[in-house]
């Protein structure tokens, strides 16, 4: 089975604009999360961005990128609209990697593309042992609640996701990483938004609401995503720190 990673991205984010730019040793978070994409070697990688100026920082650095639109409602939205522009017919699962994280560890992603084939899943992602149990009232930290236990063999499915949680069994820190069938994927953005997802702010809410199920599997660790200045801060000493 090939597949194809889109990682969406663009300048106009809420809490720290053109976060997609800022650079962590020389190199610009979303060419960071690039690259790493392509370490993983499941296939080939693009950026889909409403942004000429991620297009240009994405190719000066070695990669490839396409343009979309600029009225989608999700990521998800935009990956869709790359992949028909690409029009491409040999591709049987797509990979859909968030472009805030340029520390994602690549051997998850390419425990959840091995997964997704042996599986013949329609839809996976990735959750991680919570780390600490306050995180559970913490509504910034998106929990995933699995019908089985977790490990790094099971590929179990979804119960619900959701922002708060007082229920500490098979309850994970779900992570914003997708992989879908070409077919699920067309399916899923023919759908309309569910009253669920809207409430609850969570896309994937969607399929659970429309009887796809989602499949997860087990992630080493939760990667460090930049939604503030402190997070690029932070992440951007750890980094750094890393390369000394």
């Amino acid at each position: 089975m090939k597949t194809l990673t889109i990682i969406p991205s663009r300048l106009s984010a809420t809490r720290l604009p053109g976060k997609p730019l800022l650079k962590i040793n020389d190199l610009s978070i979303i060419s960071h999360v690039f690259k790493r994409a392509q370490e993983a070697n499941i296939g080939e990688v693009i950026v889909a961005t409403e942004d000429q100026e991620i297009v240009d920082d994405v190719i000066k650095n070695g990669g490839r990128a396409i343009l979309t639109g600029r009225n989608h409602k999700t990521g998800t939205d935009r990956i869709y609209e790359a992949f028909q522009k690409l029009e491409v017919e040999d591709v049987d699962l797509i990979m859909n990697l968030q472009g805030d994280e340029p520390a994602i560890n690549i051997e998850d992603i390419i425990s959840l593309n091995k997964k997704m084939v042996s599986n013949q899943s329609k839809m996976g992602t990735l959750a991680a042992k919570m780390k600490d149990l306050k995180d559970l009232e913490n509504e910034n930290i998106v929990k995933v609640i699995t019908k089985k236990n977790l490990n790094e063999d099971e590929f179990s499915k979804a119960d619900t996701f959701l922002r708060r949680s007082s229920k500490i069994a098979n309850i994970y820190h779900h992570i914003g990483i997708y992989c879908y069938s070409t077919e699920t994927l067309k399916k899923f953005i023919e759908l309309n938004q569910s009253k669920n997802e809207i409430e609850n702010r969570l896309e994937q809410l969607r399929a659970l609401d429309n009887n796809i199920a989602i499949n997860v599997a087990l992630a080493n660790s939760s990667p460090i995503g930049v939604d503030t200045e402190e997070d690029y801060l932070a992440l951007k000493k750890i980094m750094e720190y890393k390369v000394l």
